[in-house]
């Protein structure tokens, strides 16, 4: 692949990653990681994407009605999401990571299916407490085997019965604590180089095109239209990461 093939490559997949995140929320690293993957190994390009991704994130996150808030309810999450990852510390280069990609892909479709069909989550009401972090622990370890922060957060997260704004800054929230906490495990195994850097720095410039455009038109959508958007959004999401596993 050439030069120009390559950053035609990146500017094209960032711009469309950045859309559908400004739309539902997520789907950056999940769309990103499997097209860059034509050229790119995993630890690569999550590498890559380091930039881009915990920029849209707390663009994201900043741009929600109550950080405070959220962040009051949902750090013993956060710090399990941590803890996860510092555990999985390797994974994301082992020779599991693609049969973990694949059950994550498939995962993401039943829940999403279920989803769509009205089969949701129960609250976790009083057992918060309990319930945030054993998720938040499955995410970090779901994080270090395949570089993708859904499963189990976003389901989670849509339990809580957030509204729409309140969930895309949770979503914002929990993005960025797993990017950078992937970020320094990736660093610790000296995933970044200048020219990484370089060129996450560059990916960032179309990803943030394509939510500019995607937030907008999110901002039109009502509660339940974007219920479907979003629900429909992460069934393709994961159908995608599976295909990309199996192929």
């Amino acid at each position: 692949m050439t030069a120009i093939e390559f950053y035609t490559l990146v500017t094209g997949v960032l711009l469309a990653a950045g859309f559908v995140k400004g739309v539902v929320g997520l789907g950056l690293p999940t769309i990103s990681m499997g097209l860059l993957s034509i050229a790119l190994l995993p630890a690569q390009a999550a590498a890559l994407l380091t930039v881009p991704t915990i920029t849209t994130n707390l663009w994201q996150l900043w741009d929600g009605p109550d950080f405070r808030a959220l962040a009051r309810r949902l750090w013993p999450m956060m710090a399990a999401i941590c803890a996860g990852i510092w555990l999985g510390d390797g994974w994301l280069t082992g020779a599991g990571a693609l049969q973990a990609r694949v059950a994550l892909g498939l995962a993401i479709v039943a829940y999403a299916g279920l989803a769509l069909a009205n089969v949701r989550l129960p609250s976790p009401g009083r057992f918060e407490p309990v319930a945030g972090p054993l998720v938040g622990l499955l995410t970090g370890l779901v994080t270090a085997a395949t570089g993708v922060v859904v499963m189990p957060s976003v389901p989670y997260l849509q339990s809580l019965d957030l509204d729409k704004e309140d969930l895309i800054q949770a979503l914002g929230l929990t993005f960025t604590v797993a990017t950078a906490a992937l970020a320094v495990s990736l660093a610790a195994g000296n995933a970044y180089d200048f020219s990484t850097l370089a060129l996450s720095g560059y990916a960032l410039l179309p990803a943030v095109a394509g939510m500019w455009v995607g937030t907008k038109l999110r901002r039109r959508l009502g509660g339940e239209t974007f219920r479907r958007v979003f629900l429909v959004g992460l069934l393709a999401l994961g159908a995608y990461l599976a295909l990309r596993g199996l192929g």
